[in-house]
């Protein structure tokens, strides 16, 4: 069908169960309004090319009190917050069974469509953005989707933000804590240009003694077009700052005298943040079924974190200050081909350069660290490129109205160099070294789509991702003797059903497995990277969403997950072969419901709990990291521009905590389990003006 230019516009629709069950081919489950663009022209959207999809609206999203923007998809099937609540180092979101503690950092990030990972694949610029700003978020599971390479192990989360419009939205809180927080949205569209901005302000005297937290976001976005809407030229910017003070982990005996303290050795810890990002877009409607889209990027991260991990004072190891400088500069650009109703074609290009510092320095035993004294020694001064040139080929093949069928196809090559030098009791050491030479990695991917009815799809999906070795020294480069290594692939599978189990209602059962070849993990606090072998993750994920009537809404899922070792050793040589992935808890589940009382009042209720998990490599130091909290929400309708929240969190006050397994700052014979304990019940009132 050819696209007329009314149909080249960006439209309006509220993506409901029904909508999505009358169409034939599709599996993507959605909670709340989402704003999309018409399939008939521009680039595919992700619902109707891959199989494994979950969608947040903006209604679900803009009246969240959270402090960090990851925490926004916790009510999403099968994610996993890790909260370690440590300065602005606040925590990360995973999905199959892929934890979030820094080790394995296998799920991509993108804001606007722009890559959005630091090196390590941490999800740090996340937090550039908050909920008022954000349009939907859009979750895709598995290793099928070829059009990322790089920490797109798992899958991979896009947080898409206002564009376009006419609107001025605010929104002023405070709560438990002292939280204050401003946010203010702003948009204005006439005729062919659009401008977008926003601000927010957050401050708050944290959980715990000296945990305070300061920050601050700013962004515009610049849209201009034709009048034939085949062309769409734009600039997005973005500022942010954070300052925090750390308050430290706490051993079980700390942890039981007091939640809230914060030990003496950390009086001196805290994070100083700055990241920033600007990009060019440029979309055109080259004909009717020709569409081409362009990004070109830049994001910086600037991070200066004093740390004390433990008051032991031998050595210098424990007291540490780290500051991480990374820049950098990408593309993409994409071309889709409607060639025919039964067939399209897409495929694109992407290339990322990183220039990356990263220095690391030690400091003698003090309560608390003197980091204004000179290090004891400076066990970091690195400098470190990083280049990745990725391509990919794609087809939506459509013979008949029920059955979709996706090849595709991405190849990605890394090179890069490092400079080294350390510097140990007054001598200083530099070695230099290359990349390790991966090759072109090969990624052959394929998903089906059937329809029974229109109310029942089928899906499959089958596809291999990879992960490398990150970090600036040995052994992601080739140093001095240092062994070389191949990529870890990840080769996934995944059968499902989405289906209508009655009217206003969707559902979605999947099971699904994905085997790693020469998985490695970074250890973050020791900055090592430890060999996992060969790992298996399988799983099984549920979820319904149900409008049942005009007043109640209700949602839920389960997701039964493990991940285990095949084969691998210890460094001391014993087998891993069957324990469990460090930090993966068994199940995660969530459950929720809405209920509009009148126009004026609404209630919600949202239930999250999440099990335990070994904190060790040999599993033998116990389970932990397990909770279950309830949070609950009430809107008040005072005008048609004003309402009122209060949001109560976790409110039976449950005691849960981050854990993680010390053996490595601790003398020998000391090592153990270290906490960082989450907040108790809290509140908070919001204004939100719709002006």
């Amino acid at each position: 069908m050819k696209a007329t230019s009314a149909s080249l516009a960006v439209m309006t629709a509220l993506v409901t169960p029904q909508i999505h069950a009358a169409s034939s081919g599709n599996s993507t489950v959605s909670l709340g309004s989402v704003y999309v663009t018409p399939e008939a022209s521009g680039t595919l959207r992700t619902d109707s090319i891959l199989t494994s999809v979950d969608i947040m609206g903006s209604d679900k999203i803009e009246d969240k009190n959270v402090m960090n923007s990851w925490e926004l998809v916790g009510q999403m099937p099968g994610i996993q917050l890790t909260e370690t609540r440590m300065g602005a180092e606040s925590g990360k979101v995973t999905f199959r069974a892929f934890n979030g503690e820094g080790y394995i950092n296998g799920i991509k990030t993108l804001i606007d469509g722009v890559p959005s990972n630091v090196n390590s694949g941490n999800q740090r610029f996340i937090d550039m953005v908050f909920p008022l700003d954000i349009d939907y978020i859009e979750v895709v599971r598995g290793t099928n989707d070829p059009r990322y390479g790089l920490h797109n192990i798992g899958g991979n989360i896009n947080f898409v933000t206002r564009q376009g419009g006419n609107y001025t939205d605010g929104r002023l809180t405070y709560g438990s804590f002292n939280t204050r927080e401003l946010q203010l949205a702003v948009g204005h569209e006439e005729g062919n240009f659009a401008q977008n901005y926003f601000l927010a302000k957050q401050d708050s005297d944290g959980f715990r003694d000296h945990s305070d937290s300061n920050k601050y976001s700013l962004g515009g976005k610049w849209f201009v077009s034709d009048d034939e809407q085949t062309m769409k030229l734009g600039v997005v910017a973005r500022l942010y700052h954070h300052e925090a003070e750390e308050p430290g982990f706490l051993t079980a005996q700390q942890l039981a005298a007091s939640r809230t303290q914060s030990p003496a050795k950390n009086a001196n810890d805290g994070d100083d943040r700055d990241m920033k990002h600007i990009s060019g877009h440029a979309d055109f409607q080259l004909s009717d079924d020709l569409s081409l889209s362009n990004k070109l990027y830049y994001n910086s991260y600037d991070d200066d974190r004093t740390v004390t991990f433990t008051d032991n004072p031998a050595g210098n190891a424990p007291r540490q200050r780290r500051q991480w400088q990374e820049r950098q500069i990408g593309m993409l650009s994409n071309l889709t081909w409607r060639a025919h109703d039964m067939l399209t074609l897409d495929g694109g290009v992407n290339y990322e350069q990183q220039n990356n510092e990263y220095r690391r320095y030690r400091y003698n035993f003090g309560i608390p660290t003197d980091f204004d004294a000179p290090p004891a020694r400076t066990q970091n001064d690195d400098s470190y490129t990083l280049y990745n040139t990725g391509a990919y080929a794609q087809a939506i093949i459509q013979l008949i109205e029920q059955l979709k069928i996706i090849p595709a196809y991405r190849v990605d090559t890394f090179s890069g160099n490092t400079h080294i030098s350390s510097t140990n009791n007054g001598v200083t050491t530099t070695d230099k070294g290359s990349l390790q030479d991966y090759g072109w990695i090969e990624q052959p991917k394929l998903s089906v789509v059937y329809s029974i009815t229109p109310d029942v799809n089928l899906y499959a999906n089958w596809g291999r991702t990879f992960q490398i070795l990150t970090g600036s020294t040995a052994p992601a480069y080739l140093t001095a003797g240092q062994a070389s290594y191949k990529p870890s692939i990840n080769t996934g599978k995944e059968v499902g059903v989405k289906f209508k189990p009655f009217a206003g209602s969707e559902a979605r059962i999947a099971v699904w497995q994905q085997d790693a070849t020469d998985e490695v993990s970074n250890m973050p606090a020791t900055g090592t990277t430890v060999g996992l072998g060969e790992t298996r993750r399988r799983g099984i994920d549920m979820q319904l969403t149900a409008q049942l009537n005009e007043q109640w809404t209700v949602w839920g899922s389960h997701a039964i997950q493990g991940a285990k070792v095949i084969s691998s050793f210890s460094d001391g040589g014993r087998s891993l072969a069957g324990t469990e992935v460090i930090s993966t808890p068994r199940y995660i589940s969530n459950a929720g419901v809405d209920y509009q009382f009148n126009d004026a009042w609404r209630f919600g209720l949202q239930a999250r709990a999440q099990g335990d998990y070994y904190i060790d490599t040999l599993n033998e130091q116990g389970k932990y990291g397990g909770f279950a909290v309830l949070d609950v929400n009430v809107r008040y309708q005072v005008s048609a521009t004003t309402s009122l929240d209060l949001q109560m969190k976790n409110l039976t006050d449950r005691e849960y905590e981050y854990v993680w397994f010390d053996n490595f700052f601790w003398a020998a014979g000391d090592e153990q389990p270290m906490f960082s304990p989450a907040p108790g019940r809290s509140a908070y009132v919001s204004v939100n003006m719709k002006l």
